[in-house]
């Protein structure tokens, strides 16, 4: 008796259990919307400079950054990493306050100053609380205006640069990144990763103290203030600390003929028991009407955690364990690029395997749901690339860089659902082109060599 009353209450909580979950069904998620830029404001000022004030969000805090258009392309061959460098040794002082009074003073508003260095662009950023902005905006632009070149620290940055030189001569993803940009931009900044220790081991205080005069300047900035802050304030602040700097040179042009040719490049590491490959071929920038369209195609086919690549080589076959595709964009500038670390012995069936899923797309239009699942993916993505100030300031530059329309972020959404089975066939067949893919491995060239000639033709260099 007690083991059939057992039964009939485990039956009944059992119903009840199955028929809660029945109603606790969650309810399909709502259309997605299209992003809706924050209401900004921006001005110049005579000499060239501009600004623009985003109010966003209710947290107490501000981003400030400027934007200078000066980086890794302003270099000439012998100057590979100054940019770097001269970033470094800006952060040592001004000619008012030393490293450690900016470090102070960051602090006490309730944030900190950085020095980004990028291709095209380098960035100097800081957050604070909100009553802080235009104290921040004072102490960018003394920082930006004002460098000290204290010659006390020169050796010491070069130093900690060349340390990080050592260390990305052994790292198997540089190393074949390194070889993958000289070849297919020859002659181009773009090509030039990293010095010479030699080089870098040479720069002098003079070079330094001249690459500032002839990049920095006002036409080439636009100072970015996102988050909770006085409008009137910050605007007084930008235009008195900024507005008697000289306007500068206008910014550097200097648009790559990238090279698009089957070939393999092998890196000799002897014994290395794993081979790191990046294949790709250059293909149309931000500019192009077709580049969103172009990210959903990358997304589904190789630069995703979902993606058709990932799928092949790491969760049937297991190859590899993070493989990845991706866009790369400079300037009116962009390739499309796979990468992989893969066990040295199947780094050919691997290749075999990355093009048969390029191929296959070029033929194939995918299927609505696996489409759909990605269209989510960069919706959701998108979302939260534009949920804090920073991330705000990020997009704008972007468009500011290529030229774009607001509606490039505002239609973004609605784009990438827009974007059909067969759109996705036909940019795999228009953009990614096997035939033209640079091939580079760094790995154990005995082991390797024979197992990929079947894919092109060896490089001598």
């Amino acid at each position: 008796m007690k083991n059939k009353i057992l039964v009939l209450i485990l039956a009944a909580l059992l119903g009840t259990t199955a028929a809660f979950a029945q109603k606790q069904t969650p309810p399909e998620g709502s259309a997605p919307k299209d992003f809706v830029l924050p209401p900004s404001t921006t001005f110049s000022l005579d000499n060239g400079l501009h600004a623009t004030l985003i109010p966003y969000g209710s947290l107490p805090k501000v981003t400030v950054r400027a934007v200078v258009r000066v980086g890794n392309l302003n270099e000439t061959a012998n100057e590979v990493w100054l940019c770097d460098l001269l970033g470094d040794l800006m952060k040592e002082g001004t000619t008012t306050r030393s490293a450690k009074q900016l470090a102070l003073e960051a602090a006490k508003l309730g944030g900190n100053i950085s020095i980004t260095t990028g291709a095209d662009q380098t960035l100097i950023e800081g957050s604070v609380l909100s009553e802080f902005a235009p104290k921040m905006v004072e102490l960018i632009a003394d920082l930006i205006r004002h460098p000290a070149f204290p010659e006390s620290e020169l050796q010491r940055l070069k130093n900690d640069r060349i340390r990080q030189l050592s260390i990305d001569k052994t790292d198997p993803t540089q190393i074949a990144l390194e070889r993958f940009r000289a070849v297919m931009f020859p002659d181009h900044p773009y090509g030039r990763l990293q010095p010479t220790e030699k080089m870098l081991g040479g720069y002098k205080m003079d070079q330094l103290r001249d690459f500032y005069a002839t990049n920095y300047g006002a036409v080439r900035t636009h100072v970015y203030v996102a988050g909770k802050f006085d409008d009137k304030s910050t605007e007084e602040a930008i235009r008195k600390q900024f507005g008697d700097w000289a306007h500068g040179p206008e910014p550097l042009i200097n648009i790559p003929k990238p090279v698009s040719q089957r070939a393999i490049y092998i890196v000799d590491r002897p014994g290395a028991s794993q081979s790191t490959v990046f294949l790709g071929l250059p293909t149309i920038d931000p500019s192009n009407p077709d580049y969103r369209a172009l990210i959903v195609t990358n997304s589904l086919l190789g630069g995703s955690f979902g993606s058709r690549i990932t799928a092949n080589i790491r969760e049937d076959k297991g190859y590899t364990y993070s493989p990845n595709s991706s866009l790369s964009s400079r300037y009116r500038n962009a390739y499309w690029t796979q990468y992989a670390s893969l066990t040295t012995d199947v780094t050919g069936p691997a290749l075999k395997e990355i093009f048969y899923e390029i191929n296959r797309l070029q033929k194939e239009a995918p299927g609505e749901a696996e489409l759909k699942g990605i269209q989510n993916y960069l919706a959701g993505v998108f979302v939260l690339q534009n949920s804090s100030p920073a991330g705000i300031i990020n997009q704008l530059s972007f468009l500011n860089l290529h030229g774009l329309p607001k509606s490039y972020l505002t239609e973004y959404v609605k784009t990438v659902y827009a974007i059909t089975p067969e759109q996705v066939r036909q940019m795999t067949e228009k953009y990614l082109r096997p035939d033209e893919m640079l091939i580079v491995i760094a790995g154990d060239k005995k082991k390797v060599e024979k197992q990929v000639t079947t894919f092109g033709k060896l490089a001598q260099r």
